[in-house]
């Protein structure tokens, strides 16, 4: 995906209850290859790639693109928060819109932490980038990918057939800018 436009980047930190979204540091560099090689958190998304391979390719400094957020829970790395621009690789229905994924760490799962960090991050987008639709595709089969993209105000766009799956691709209606 490409970036999501001019913008001032990195934003500061965004606090919310629990948590920090930051940009990324080199102290994420081990996390960044804990979440990309775990079979747990790649189930719906074609399987983890492999830890020598990351090892190997990660930046000292990784995913330090406008749209990357860092999620941390107490001082330490839990999540990564992405918003990028949809490609020609995508569904044609979102192309050109921004789409919104996520990743964490297994042992914060059912905390609220994703549902905590992805509501800051789109209001961060929000204030930034007023009335830009978002989007979000996941597997019909991920429950919690699906209650997730519920509580966030996304609703169903399609549902189609890919890597060897159903998928789901939801729309988060812009909200209107203040005058």
């Amino acid at each position: 995906m490409t970036e999501i436009g001019p913008l001032a980047w990195p934003p500061g930190p965004i606090s919310t209850e629990r948590l920090v979204l930051r940009e990324s540091e080199a102290r994420d560099r081990t996390t960044f290859i804990e979440l990309l090689a775990s079979p747990e958190v790649h189930t719906y998304l074609g399987g983890p790639r492999p830890r020598e391979e990351l090892e190997r390719e990660m930046p000292g400094v990784p995913e330090r693109r406008p749209g990357s957020f860092v999620v941390e829970l107490e001082g330490a790395m839990v999540g990564l928060i992405l918003l990028r621009r949809a490609t020609e690789h995508h569904r044609p229905v979102a192309v050109g819109k921004v789409d919104l994924g996520y990743l964490f760490l297994p042992r914060v799962w059912g905390s609220g932490y994703a549902t905590e960090a992805c509501a800051a991050a789109l209001g961060w987008f929000d204030g930034v980038l007023p009335g830009e639709p978002v989007v979000l595709t996941t597997q019909t089969a991920n429950a919690a990918s699906m209650r997730l993209a519920a509580k966030l105000g996304f609703t169903e766009v399609e549902r189609f057939q890919a890597w060897d799956a159903e998928q789901w691709l939801g729309l988060r209606s812009p909200v209107a800018p203040s005058t």
